[in-house]
Order: C-alpha cells, then sequence, then structure tokens
C-alpha cells in the first residue's frame, strides 16, 4: 500500500497496469482460499454492500419466504427483514442454535438463506456443509455472511453448495477496511442483476465509446466502476500470507490460542456465552464475570494493554494466528487483575 502511494506520487499512473494485477491478485486469492473460480469474484467495499448486491439484484414476488436469523449482525439482518417491510416476502426467523431439523422444516418452500458462518457475538460457528446440504434438497439460494469465518477456517463453497458469499477484508483476511470481497456461483449470476449499474457493470467497459448494455460474463458485473487499487494491494498481500502458511494451519492455532483462554476465563468463574467444541467454536468468545460491569471491565483491561470488545453486556476476545500460547495466559492475568481492581 505504501508502495503505491508513493508510486501514484511520483509516476501518476504510468504504472497502471501493476494496480490492476493488484484487483487481480486478489481474486486469485480468494479463489484460492475458498475454491472458486476468478470470474466468480467481485470487489466490494464492504459485506454490507455484498450482502445488498445479493437481496436487492434478485427478484422478489410477494409471498417469497426467505429463512433468517434471529442473533445476526444487522448488515445480515435488516436486509431480509426489509423485504418483510417493502415487498411483502416472508422471513421465517430462527435461532442459530436451533437444531438441523428447524432449519430443514423452514427451508421447505422457502426461496433463500441468509446465515452467518461465525457468529459476531458468540462466536458459534455453524455447519456450513449440513445447511448446505438441506437448501441442495429443497432448492433454497444458499448466501453465507463469511466475515467472522473466513481467513481463519477453511472453506470449500463448491463443496458446501454455497450460492454466494461476502466478506469484509478487515476481520480475519487481515486486510485494510474498507475494501472485501463477494462471491457469486456462475450458476446464479443471471439471477441478479446488478442493480448499482455502471461503467464497468458491462461487458465492453474497456470501450468508453460503446453503448451496449450487455453484463459482462463474470461476476465483475457487480463492480460499478473504479476498484479500490490500495485497498486490493492491501488485502492481496494478507490473503496470500494467509494462503501460503495454510488456513489449515491458521484454523488450528486460532482454536488452540481461543480454547487456552476458555480454560483460563472458566478457572477464573467467568461465564461464557456460549459451549464451545472442535465443530462449533471459533476465534470469537465471549465471557462475562458475575457482579462486574463488562465495559468496566473492558476498560480495565484496555488499560492494561488487553484489547477486546464490549458487546452487549459481554467482553469478546478475538486472538488470530500470529499470537502466542504465552500471551493468552498473559491475557487471563489480565483479567484476573482486573477483576480484583474492580
Amino acid at each position: 500500500m505504501r508502495w503505491y502511494a508513493d508510486d501514484a506520487m511520483n509516476f501518476g499512473s504510468l504504472h497502471y497496469p501493476d494496480w490492476m494485477a493488484a484487483c487481480e491478485g486478489v481474486r486469485a486469492e480468494l479463489s484460492r482460499m475458498i475454491g472458486c473460480a476468478d470470474g466468480e469474484v467481485a470487489l466490494v467495499k464492504n459485506t454490507s454492500e455484498g450482502i445488498a448486491t445479493i437481496q436487492m439484484g434478485l427478484e422478489w414476488k410477494t409471498g417469497d419466504v426467505v429463512v433468517a436469523f434471529r442473533e445476526e449482525f444487522p448488515a445480515n439482518y435488516y436486509c431480509w427483514k426489509l423485504l418483510e417491510e417493502r415487498k411483502g416476502c416472508v422471513v421465517r426467523w430462527l435461532s442459530i442454535y436451533d437444531p438441523l431439523e428447524a432449519i430443514e422444516a423452514a427451508c421447505r418452500g422457502a426461496r433463500l438463506l441468509a446465515i452467518s458462518w461465525v457468529n459476531y457475538l458468540s462466536g458459534f460457528r455453524v455447519d456450513l456443509e449440513a445447511i448446505g446440504d438441506i437448501c441442495r434438497r429443497h432448492g433454497v439460494f444458499y448466501f453465507v455472511d463469511a466475515i467472522q469465518g473466513l481467513g481463519a477456517f477453511p472453506l470449500d463453497v463448491k463443496k458446501c453448495g454455497i450460492h454466494a458469499l461476502a466478506a469484509d477484508g478487515h476481520k480475519w483476511l487481515l486486510g485494510p477496511e474498507g475494501w472485501g470481497v463477494l462471491y457469486v456461483d456462475q450458476v446464479v449470476q443471471d439471477q441478479i442483476f446488478p442493480v448499482e449499474f455502471g461503467w464497468t457493470t458491462v461487458k465492453n467497459w474497456a470501450d468508453y465509446a460503446s453503448r451496449d448494455m450487455a453484463l459482462r460474463t463474470d461476476a465483475g458485473r457487480y463492480e460499478p466502476g473504479t476498484l479500490n487499487v490500495s485497498g486490493s494491494f492491501g488485502l492481496r498481500a494478507s490473503m496470500k500470507m494467509l494462503n501460503e502458511f495454510g488456513i489449515e494451519q491458521v484454523s488450528e492455532r486460532v482454536m488452540g490460542l481461543s480454547s487456552r483462554l476458555e480454560g483460563g476465563l472458566r478457572e477464573l468463574g467467568c461465564e461464557l456465552m456460549v459451549e464451545r467444541d472442535q465443530q462449533t467454536g471459533s476465534g470469537i468468545l465471549s465471557f462475562r464475570k458475575s457482579g462486574i460491569d463488562s465495559s468496566r471491565l473492558h476498560a480495565a483491561l484496555k488499560a492494561r494493554k488487553v484489547m477486546s470488545a464490549p458487546r452487549q453486556g459481554w467482553v469478546r476476545f478475538s486472538p488470530h494466528f500470529y499470537l502466542e500460547l504465552a500471551e493468552m495466559d498473559a491475557v487471563i492475568d489480565a483479567v484476573r487483575d482486573s477483576v480484583n481492581s474492580i
């Protein structure tokens, strides 16, 4: 990103092909990470834009049924709630903790299911493959908000039967804010009209004199204009690092770190928001200590240079693979000291 800023300052657009190569590199790294084709990747500002691209691009009819989940982050809640209020659709609201049988029942006659891979608050990780099998059996469009799992856990979108997936780059992908990815399976691209219709949406986008509005034949149709080049340099680099380290290895380290935290927090008598195991756990865990205000605990930890997030009465930790087990022990010590000081 620094190179790009210096290059633009010193040479203007002389090296423009190198800039575009960074954007294409993001597609290539995502393809490598989730098992899709480069032409199934669009670059978007954030997860919300990716979700909205799918929601607005599909043609809805009164009575269409959507399966969605109450515990979602607002980005993956509001879009579907809006269909209820503005399009006359029916949303079957479930809990992410409901059994697969309940999800299967809700999917009968449904058009789309939208779910987060990993819950932003509890860290609960759903079984994407099992839900994909359900969607496949019932002919349901399968959308996944992957922001809290992508980069931390392995994913094969084809094996899971995912039709579309969105994620911002600034979470577990370790990229800059304001740049993300949208995967759209080639087989459903013609079902999703690019509502943000811009000059790069069309097949002949490089010919400025053309007035042919035929769409691009890849997911680039969902990119309405000039891309975030600086963000692409950063996101390509971070995704390449993760891919080269190996997502399987990242996953093992993330689970090891979070499990170490879990054990230490339980020894301190803290309450975890959900029970965790190797299938449902993730890099996120939220906890609280009886009788202690979580916002005060967060502030006390921050004063000890331990970063957490105060979320709805809980304190959330989310260690990534580059941390060490000894640092988790130091965090537990900081929690103990903070609790004793409040």
